[in-house]
Formats: C-alpha cells, structure tokens, sequence
C-alpha cells in the first residue's frame, strides 16, 4: 500500500476529520437492510451491496490512497486508517469487490503500463468490475510456487489452461487476477505470469460451492484453452512471483485494517446484548476470563496495525512482517467465534429481538471465521515465513 507519497499527494485534513467525515457518512448511509447486527429477512440483495460501495468511493470512504489520475483522493494511510477504524466500528457489510480494492488495484499499480491502470482502475472503484483472484489450486493451496495452471505463448495470445480453488466471487465478477505458469512446475517461483482475465472470456467454467454457512461465494473456476491477450498481462512474462508476493504481503498486513475495529465492537455487541437480560448476563458472566483475552487481544492487534501504518509513513517496506497481524487476527477471531457461539447457543428460547439478531450475528461469525485460518495464506505458511525470512532459522535435520 506504498503506491502514494505522504508528503507529495494531496493536501492531508487535520488529525480526527477524516475520521469524523467517515462516521457521518456512514450513519446517514447505512441502512437497516445493509446492518450486520440485524437478521432482516430478506436482507439487502448483492445490488443494494454494489450500490453501497460504489456510494462508498464517492463519499470518500474508499481509493482513499489512490492517486487522483486513477480515480482516488490522493491522500495517505492515516487517513486509510482513521476511515478503516470507523467503518470497523459500525456494522457495515464487508465489501463485495475487496479482491479488487485491496488486491488487483494495488498490483495494477505497481507492475501494470500506464494505460493498464487508466482504464482499470476507476473501473474498480465505481464498481464497474468486480475481481477474482485466480492463484490458489486443487494440488497446491497456500504454496503458489506449486500451481499447475499453465499459459502457453500462441499466435492468438496465452493460451490458458487449468483449475483455480476457493476463488471468491468468482461468479459476480468480471475480472480475474490471474496467476499461471509458462514454464514446469519444477521450475517452482520462475516463469509465473499475472493477467488481467475477462470472465467473459471463451473457455472459462465457474462453479459455485455451498459453504458451511449457507453462502455460495466460494468458486472453482476451470479455464480450458482460454485465450488471454498480451494487452490483459500485468507485468513481464516473469514477474508474477514478485508481484504476487507483493499482492499477498499487503492482503496479510494493511488491507481490511478496519478487522481490528470490527473485532471490538462484535465483542461490545456481546457484552451489551447479554447485559439486556438477566439470564443472558448469568451466562455472559461465566466468560469473564476468554472476554478480557478477548479484548487483550483487540489491543494487541491494533498496536500491530498502528505501527506498521508509522512505518509506512517513514517510508518503510512491510515485508514478511505482514504475517504477523494475519496470523494473530485469525487466530485470535477463531477463539472469539467460538467463545461467543457457545455463549449464544445458551440463549432462552423466548428470546427478545434484540438478542435474536446478536445470536444470528455470532452464528454467522463462527461459520465465516472457520475458513481465517486458511485464506490469504494458511497459518502453517504464516508460522513458516515468520521462521524463515524473519527469525532466519535453518531446517530440522
């Protein structure tokens, strides 16, 4: 997220304004059908969502670091963060084109040609194209260098061939980040590629998966002999392995900044909801202990946050040190989930309202939190590069 100078772009509102611009968006904008903390039935519809985020950029609330020339307010990650507190605060719904926002864009701009991230970007931001990222695969996972997919150099352009897992949004997207291979998989971190895909795109089969909480997100995405031109490749023939890691070191360090935020107010809608009833306060109180971890681990993760958002205002790389937070948050959100599904599984059956919608809220964060662990990178990977690149230790004999 280096890809606007702090002190060059744009004029910087004062400490706090940004953040109060954000709040007052975001209560005169988000409605009962959008809420987090309510079980409307039906809720808002993938439209209303789009719609939402796309009102979203406009209002200032995203693209805050991107430069003007390509659709964005031109300003730094402070005013990213004091954004990303309030909407972590607020019960807003987690956005449809993240993969876009916080993956694709952030790559077009540091490895795309200029006329790549005119056209592409504003695109991202007005919610003109949604994105997908092609790069995990049936027979590698978290270890990219072990893809399969291949793109082979043809009069027509890259020929593309293979099988793409757990691609999110893969059925509501237009685009797709896609990582494939031009030479042998024992060539490992050489001959990758990145491309730009049109889901439109002659050849691609997406199928959805049903997840265990109900949604059908997640995807499997089959390309047989897609043709992708050179004008959709990002970067040269070789850099996708860079560019990759780079996408993947800001998805675990500074993208959805707002989590730590989100994880205290799910924690204080807990507490205030059980405190409503008397007999739900009984069985909150029996949590004192994981509660107090709970909200330790809230502070710990923001201090994360916080300092690398310093470092990147001096100037600094993240590097590998963005397994750190990704690690903590979905280690630390699981054991939440989890305390919090055993206490509203507890509830009376004549339940108000009130505790009705908490109950749905902490149900569906359970399910969802089952897969933190596993996407932007599993925890073995995260344990293994903290061993590797930043504790340096050698291999087990």
């Amino acid at each position: 997220m280096t890809h606007v100078d702090p002190k060059t772009e744009g004029a910087t509102p004062a400490a706090g304004s940004y953040a109060a611009k954000t709040r007052a968006w975001i209560q005169a904008n988000l409605t009962d059908e959008l809420r987090t903390d309510r079980c409307l039935d039906p809720g808002a519809t993938l439209q209303q969502k789009i719609d939402f985020e796309a009102a979203q950029h406009i209002g200032g609330l995203t693209g805050i670091m991107w430069p003007k020339d390509y659709g964005g307010h031109g300003l730094t990650v402070r005013e990213h963060l004091e954004a990303n507190r309030e909407i972590g605060l607020s019960p807003m719904p987690n956005a449809v084109n993240s993969i876009g926002k916080e993956l694709a864009g952030p790559i077009i701009m540091a490895v795309g040609r200029e006329d790549q991230k005119r056209d592409l970007l504003p695109k991202i931001l007005k919610m003109e194209h949604i994105w997908c990222q092609g790069f995990s695969e049936p027979g590698a996972g978290s270890d990219l260098a072990g893809l399969r997919t291949r793109a082979e150099k043809t009069a027509d352009g890259w020929k593309v061939n293979g099988q793409k897992i757990w691609t999110s949004g893969a059925s509501k997207s237009q685009r797709c980040l896609l990582l494939a291979r031009s030479g042998k998989p024992e060539d490992r971190h050489k001959g990758l590629m990145l491309f730009a895909v049109p889901m439109d795109s002659p050849g691609i089969d997406v199928r959805e998966i049903t997840s265990i909480d109900g949604a059908r997100s997640f995807c499997e995405v089959f390309f047989n002999d897609v043709i992708v031109d050179d004008a959709n490749m990002l970067g040269s023939p070789d850099e996708g392995w860079a560019a990759a890691t780079r996408v993947l070191s800001i998805e675990r360090a500074t993208n959805r900044m707002y989590r730590s935020w989100r994880f205290q107010s799910e924690i204080d809608h807990l507490v205030m909801g059980c405190q409503s009833d008397n007999r739900t306060y009984k069985i909150l109180r029996g949590y004192r202990r994981e509660l107090a971890q709970c909200r330790i681990d809230v502070e710990l993760l923001k201090g994360h946050v916080e300092a690398l958002v310093d470092d990147l205002l001096d100037g600094k790389e993240i590097g590998p040190r963005g397994s750190f937070p990704k690690l903590f948050w979905s280690e630390a959100h699981q054991r939440f989930a989890q305390m919090a599904y055993e206490i509203v599984s507890r509830f009376p059956a004549d339940s108000n309202q009130a505790l009705r919608d908490l109950k749905a809220r902490m149900e569906h964060i359970y399910l969802t939190g089952r897969a933190e662990t596993i996407y932007a990178g599993t925890t073995e990977i995260q344990l293994d590069i903290i061993a590797k690149r930043i504790l340096k230790l050698k291999k087990a004999a």
